[in-house]
């Protein structure tokens, strides 16, 4: 695979970097919102999956579903990042709508596969164990699948991604949809971990409780917590299990 270390009009080299910083309306778009600040990172949950990370280094939309009115008050969009092809990750629509000239995106290869050709342009597909590096943001691609039999079918393995993003001197877990792996326990120096649990598509509140207390992030959200056939999770019995093992956020995702 082709690694691309430029971004078109925004994040090549550092001098270019220095400039893009200097004019990008940064601390308008903290300002106006009331997401949670660690350091220079601001965390936005938007909905379920979705969310918005801002900082000085740049604007990233994390599994950007539903209508675009809901990130138009945020920058656009310097980094787009993707798990996997499910709905509720992954919307073309709302991609068109976010997407811009200067936007780029990292996808897993399956969701590669299904972007339009322009889109493709700008993407950079990343399998389970590759990593990438964007001037001063580095992402590497996690393996998350399931593990329970009879729900392998939900997310194989070696199919869909969770993702670190080394940011402003911290380390960012996406868990995207996953059981509670190996891949996942054995994580070191996390600053802030966005872990899912629902059932029957990922794990339920407990396993994903322990699979925190192991690799304690300094800081978690439950997120992706809504599920099917009262497979819905409780983030407050979440936060409880976890204790003192991390500094639970409970962000509103929904409602």
């Amino acid at each position: 695979m082709t690694q691309q270390n430029t971004r078109r009009n925004f994040l090549k080299y550092s001098a270019a970097i220095t400039s893009a910083i200097t004019v990008m309306p940064y601390a308008a778009y903290a300002d106006g919102h009331r997401g949670d600040k660690f350091g220079n990172i601001t965390i936005n949950p938007i909905s379920h999956a979705s969310f918005v990370m801002t900082s000085p280094n740049g604007t990233i939309y994390v599994d950007p579903v539903g209508d675009a009115a809901d990130y138009a008050s945020f920058a656009e969009p310097d980094l787009v990042l993707i798990t996997h092809h499910h709905g509720d990750h992954f919307k073309q629509e709302t991609l068109n709508a976010i997407v811009s000239e200067n936007t780029q995106m990292i996808v897993n290869p399956e969701v590669y596969a299904k972007l339009p050709a322009p889109m493709q342009a700008k993407a950079r597909q990343l399998a389970n164990g590759e990593s990438t590096k964007m001037a001063d943001i580095a992402v590497d691609a996690i393996p998350a699948y399931n593990t329970t039999k009879g729900r392998e079918k939900f997310h194989p393995k070696g199919r869909d991604n969770g993702y670190i993003v080394s940011l402003d001197g911290q380390r960012i877990y996406i868990s995207g949809d996953t059981e509670d792996i190996p891949d996942m326990r054995a994580l070191k120096n996390i600053d802030i971990a966005f872990v899912c649990m629902n059932l029957p598509f990922t794990m339920d509140v407990k396993a994903a409780a322990s699979a925190v207390a192991e690799f304690k992030p300094a800081h978690v959200y439950p997120y992706h917590y809504r599920g099917r056939d009262n497979g819905t999770q409780d983030p407050q019995e979440f936060a409880d299990l976890v204790g003192a093992a991390s500094d639970v956020k409970l962000g509103k995702w929904y409602g």
